[in-house]
């Protein structure tokens, strides 16, 4: 491969880095402000995301003592 190929695909792939970067910024926002409008309106409290947030991360963490399948 040439140099100039691989100097535009490094610089291709920063591009998609960025891309993905404000995608990412983008969706975090929509998802904040929709928890914030579900608490202001009080259809779920913050202590109920708090748990929700743990007990799905339990779920979804691998146990150590099992093996991953």
């Amino acid at each position: 491969m040439n140099r100039i190929h691989s100097h535009l695909d490094e610089i291709n792939m920063i591009g998609k880095l960025a891309d993905l970067k404000e995608s990412q910024y983008n969706q975090s926002l929509v998802l904040s402000s929709l928890i914030q409008v579900l608490i202001d309106k009080g259809v779920i409290t913050a202590q109920e995301l708090q748990q929700k947030s743990k007990d799905l991360d339990a779920t979804l963490t691998p146990s150590p003592t099992l093996p991953i399948s």
